[in-house]
């Protein structure tokens, strides 16, 4: 891509160049409205005052009022060329060379706010959430762990990309509190399950990808323009409770030990900017079958995983991985899930399950990175770690890198919190 420059100053590290401008939902601080807008450096741009300003003039976005919304779903139904010409006009506006915003200060202010300033939204109305499983280092290293005398992968899991349907009520904005869930467990050795909370909470490190234009019931979408379905990128922790998951996931899988809450980053950052990052994916053998079958591209975007507890005084970096590490691309998630006719729908959620890499510091949680418990993180306070405590904070960060600037999505945060006192049970129960 030619190197463009604005006329605000950026910081190289930024996440957010003219390169990237990505989307989200955000209210100010004393206008609790929420809008559309992109992110440029330390500022958030609102998108819906440009629009408001005529400062849209292409054909598709003419006369709509499509960015003064309170979340992005309509504008996600538009589809790639729409999404094109937003971000045509955005990266001329903001550019070095364009007067309009440069030399009028007034129409500045109306459009640039510090981020102090701002209260980020989640970007869509989810309907609907799917979770894939995606990752070969991932599955593998869960295999090995629970089925130590088998084959780390089951038979069907490089036949198909592996999924479940999510939650998409819990899915929350990066900052949101963690509640340490309860549930039933079986303690080692047990004959029956107790309530409790779980004592085995962990997070997964995810990229997750938001429908745009969806497809009609009973009309799969090729794997081949799938594509055109996915409007942006956001990062992922889906939040997952061990022990409730090892007991209740014979034979449907996972539900409560998921269900309670995962955490996205609030910016959405378009295909079109991550174009110049695609790297080629590992060969997939045996051959998928034809309704599977695409060229084997992924994007190379570096992903981190920091963990704080209440005790340190800074973040430890405890995971390096790459979004290049997934076995499954998501045109093959999107071809997969739409086979049978379901019918996708704009601002649906999408996520690959956890991204693992090949060397013991790229796992993607904490049950790869501790072993199931039997080799403790180490922190700087001298604390260790197999799962997590109350009060510890979870930051994972990811960015592509070339040579001048790298288009990030910022990151996705949580701290965990105590659960409030358990349910107990009732002896009686009254009916009148």
């Amino acid at each position: 891509m030619q190197m463009v420059s604005s006329f605000i100053e950026i910081d190289k590290a930024s996440h957010f160049p003219l390169q990237n401008l990505p989307w989200g939902v955000f209210s100010l601080q004393d206008d609790g409205r929420p809008r559309i807008g992109t992110r440029l450096g330390a500022w958030v741009v609102d998108v819906a005052a440009l629009q408001a300003h005529g400062l849209f003039d292409g054909p598709l976005l003419r006369g709509t009022a499509v960015f003064d919304q309170p979340a992005l779903n309509s504008f996600m139904a538009l589809g790639t060329a729409a999404w094109n010409e937003a971000r045509a006009t955005l990266q001329t506006l903001l550019a070095a060379d364009t007067p309009t915003l440069r030399d009028n200060a007034e129409l500045r202010s109306q459009v640039f706010h510090p981020l102090a300033d701002v209260i980020m939204h989640l970007p869509a109305a989810i309907g609907d959430y799917t979770d894939f499983y995606a990752s070969e280092y991932h599955a593998a290293n869960v295999g090995k762990m629970f089925r130590p005398d088998d084959a780390p992968l089951l038979p069907n899991w490089k036949q198909l990309p592996v999924g479940y349907h999510g939650r998409a009520s819990s899915i929350v904005l990066s900052g949101a509190e963690v509640i340490r869930p309860c549930g039933q467990i079986l303690p080692p050795g047990a004959a029956a399950p107790i309530f409790a909370p779980t004592a085995e909470l962990d997070f997964e490190l995810e990229m997750g990808f938001f429908i745009g234009p969806g497809n009609a019931l009973g009309q799969p979408v090729s794997v081949n323009q799938a594509e055109e379905h996915i409007f942006g990128l956001v990062l992922v922790n889906d939040w997952s409770a061990r022990d409730i998951q090892r007991w209740e996931y014979r034979p449907l899988g996972p539900f409560l030990a998921k269900n309670f809450a995962t955490s996205i980053s609030p910016w959405v950052v378009t295909l079109a900017a991550l174009r110049p990052f695609r790297s080629p994916g590992p060969t997939q053998d045996p051959n998928p079958l034809p309704y599977l079958q695409t060229a084997s591209t992924t994007f190379d975007i570096q992903l981190e995983v920091s963990l704080k507890s209440a005790r340190m005084e800074a973040p430890l970096v405890i995971s390096r991985s790459n979004m290049r590490h997934l076995y499954w691309n998501m045109a093959q998630m999107v071809a997969h899930h739409t086979i049978t006719g379901c019918n996708l729908r704009p601002g649906d959620l999408l996520a690959t399950g956890t991204i693992s890499g090949p060397t013991a510091d790229s796992c993607g949680s904490l049950l790869e990175l501790a072993w199931r418990g039997s080799k403790p993180l180490t922190l700087p306070t001298g604390e260790t770690r197999t799962f997590l405590q109350d009060g510890d904070e979870l930051i994972i960060t990811g960015w592509a890198q070339r040579d001048g600037y790298r288009v990030g999505l910022g990151e996705v945060y949580g701290r965990v919190t105590a659960v409030a006192a358990p349910l107990a049970p009732r002896s009686t129960l009254r009916v009148e």
